[in-house]
């Protein structure tokens, strides 16, 4: 089968490289130069674990090629994928002007007969919008199939979904059998629905993720208050079969689609009258999650940061990734600049990727230990292995008095930590013991 591959980001790049991957002849478009030439050479632009040789093995076979929109000249093929981004406007709308120049580009290729698979995170209502305006005419069906990849578990997520949502014209059976095919070897259950569904699947998905991170954070906060361990009840929900897996308090989420998109449907709900409570509830949440090493910080160096020496180790919004849109390191190392404190930072991967979006007088660490170096307190933003499992003796013979840990994402073993001799702060863990199970 032959693909079209339209948007050559996080979702774009592994939707290419994976339908590469089980047979499919593949071509991936974008408008970035750069993007392609890199791709091109079988190197992604971006860090995501197992997509580099993915990409490798789908160009030296020939099954995987990369073009400029404005240098294509093969035709579309049986499926044109639309993976473009819908970054929030002002309003916290989604901006759906990469997909509506998807969408006339594919139509200026005048396709004889062609299915056209949106996996851009589009408002409800958008696809059937679609279909009424602007494929009424054209020989174009239209079929949604979101996407739920994690950034730094993309490859694993394509290959093994939990899911696969098709959204469609129940009636269409050549499409949805078209889909089908484009899909096998990939293990997952299908389910069927209609265009608008599926949107909604999407953002509903995204808005549950961001509201369970929200309320435990909440339930921290209490904790903290009341001397209990938040860690002890993320433990005994996450046992209990009506609550699900374990969840993890700490200093919020970020990255590319968690905010946008319960943004876009708060925005979504207010343009259509609808109270969302629940939902700006959790936006205010996790706004003021991503601030709370601040205010530790104020707290224990009594009220003034000027000229603290602070380690922010941890970068991008998770760990796997170099992504840092959205991130609470850049809301954090702004606020600690402009109240005076000296900020060295470390990421193994997204130093390069936040350098643009830091401060000038920010230092940049290429180990954990450097950057801690000669630091009074350090702020643990991103549970990467290599800070988890950094030397923290030696990190502590380094720092200085009174070696302040606030611990973001409660990744590391706070009784060990105070064995170290540091002052540890986690979220949520307050004064209480450690639980265990037998």
């Amino acid at each position: 089968m032959k693909i079209t591959v339209i948007g050559l980001g996080h979702v774009g790049a592994v939707a290419a490289a994976g339908f590469a991957s089980v047979g499919h002849d593949v071509l991936g478009i974008d408008i970035d130069p750069s993007r392609i030439l890199a791709l091109q050479r079988g190197e992604p632009f971006l860090y995501e674990p197992g997509l580099q040789p993915m990409v490798q093995a789908g160009v030296r076979r020939g099954s995987l090629r990369f073009a400029h929109r404005d240098e294509a000249a093969d035709p579309l093929g049986d499926m044109a994928i639309i993976a473009t981004g819908t970054p929030p406007t002002s309003s916290g709308a989604a901006d759906l002007r990469q997909v509506r120049s998807a969408l006339d580009w594919i139509k200026s290729k005048e396709p004889r007969r062609l299915v056209l698979v949106m996996k851009s995170t589009v408002p409800p209502g958008t696809g059937r919008r679609i279909i009424e305006d602007d494929l009424r005419d054209v020989p174009i069906s239209y079929v949604s199939v979101p996407e739920f990849l994690r950034e730094g578990r993309a490859v694993a997520d394509w290959s093994f979904p939990d899911r696969i949502v098709v959204g469609s014209d129940p009636s269409d059976l050549a499409s949805l059998d078209l889909v089908k095919r484009a899909h096998a070897g990939i293990a997952a259950p299908f389910m069927f629905t209609d265009v608008t569904s599926a949107e909604m699947i999407k953002y509903a998905s995204n808005a549950f993720l961001a509201t369970r991170i929200s309320f435990i954070n909440e339930i921290a906060a209490l904790c903290d208050s009341v001397g209990a361990s938040v860690d002890a009840v993320s433990e005994a929900l996450a046992m209990d079969s009506r609550t699900g897996h374990r969840i993890f308090a700490g200093v919020g989420y970020g990255g590319s689609c968690f905010p946008k998109d319960v943004r876009a449907l708060d925005h979504v709900a207010l343009t259509s009258g609808v109270e969302v409570e629940l939902l700006r509830s959790v936006i205010n949440v996790n706004n003021r999650q991503r601030l709370l090493p601040l205010h530790a910080l104020r707290r224990r160096f009594g009220g003034s940061l000027s000229r603290l020496r602070v380690a922010v180790l941890g970068l991008a919004f998770k760990p796997n990734t170099d992504d840092v849109r959205e991130a609470p390191s850049l809301d954090l190392i702004e606020a600690l600049v402009s109240e005076g404190a000296e900020v060295c930072a470390y990421d193994p991967q997204a130093s390069e990727t936040a350098r643009e979006r830091l401060p000038e007088n920010v230092r940049l660490a290429s180990h954990p230990l450097d950057a801690a170096s000669q630091a009074q307190a350090a702020v643990i933003l991103t549970e990467w292995d290599q800070i988890v499992s950094a030397d923290w003796q030696s990190i502590a013979q380094r720092m200085m008095p009174p070696k302040f840990v606030f611990d973001g994402r409660n990744a590391l073993d706070k009784p060990q930590m105070l064995r170290l001799g540091f002052a540890y702060l986690g979220v949520g863990r307050g004064g209480a013991t450690e639980s265990t199970i037998e």
